[in-house]
C-alpha cells in the first residue's frame, strides 16, 4: 500500500510521530493523522450439497485463481448488502444471508490491511454465470480449488464438516 508523503488536507509534508503508542504519519501544519484503517470487505459461502460456489478471479491480486464471491463494501452499504451485491455481480446468483461466519483480518500487498466479513448465504434466485471481475463461476470442492486468500480459507475451515 502506498504511503502518504503529503497531507491530503493541506499538502504539508508529513512527519513520523508516536501517537497513541504507534508510529504514525502526522501533518505538522493542520494536525491530520494517518491512522491506516483497514478496508472493509465481505465474502459469501453458498453451498450446494458438499460443494461451494467459487469464482475464478479475472483481476489481480491472484488473477486466474479461485476464490469465494466477495469484494469491498461500498460506503452506503451494510456488510450484508455488500456481500449480496458482490455475490450477484460475480455469479448472477441472488442470495439471502443465513448467518455471520466471522470477521477476519488479512494483510495484503496491494490494499494494506483488509477486514473481511464472512457470511453463509443461501441461493434465492438468479442464473449462474461469470460476472464482473471473474472469468468463471461454478460449484466446486474448496480443498481442490487452492484458494489464495487466508481469510477465505479460514471461513471455509469454520464450516468444514458441516457442508
Amino acid at each position: 500500500m502506498k504511503e502518504f508523503r503529503y497531507c491530503p488536507l493541506c499538502a504539508a509534508g508529513l512527519v513520523s510521530s508516536e501517537i497513541e503508542g504507534r508510529l504514525r504519519s502526522l501533518c505538522p501544519g493542520c494536525g491530520w493523522v494517518n491512522y491506516k484503517n483497514p478496508l472493509p470487505a465481505s465474502a459469501c459461502i453458498v453451498r450446494d450439497g458438499d460443494k461451494v460456489l467459487l469464482v475464478r478471479r479475472a483481476v489481480d491480486p491472484f488473477a486466474g485463481r479461485w476464490s469465494l464471491p466477495g469484494g469491498f463494501i461500498e460506503a452506503e452499504e451494510t456488510p450484508e448488502d455488500g456481500a449480496l451485491r458482490e455475490l450477484y455481480e460475480e455469479t448472477g446468483i441472488r442470495g439471502k444471508i443465513e448467518r455471520l461466519l466471522g470477521v477476519y483480518s488479512q494483510e495484503t500487498g496491494v490494499y494494506g490491511n483488509v477486514l473481511v466479513i464472512g457470511f453463509l448465504a443461501v441461493m434465492t434466485g438468479g442464473r449462474l454465470k461469470a460476472g464482473s471481475d471473474v472469468s468463471e463461476a461454478c460449484f466446486g470442492i474448496p480443498e481442490e480449488a487452492d484458494i489464495p486468500f487466508e481469510s477465505q480459507r479460514r471461513m471455509l475451515g469454520g464450516i468444514k464438516g458441516r457442508l
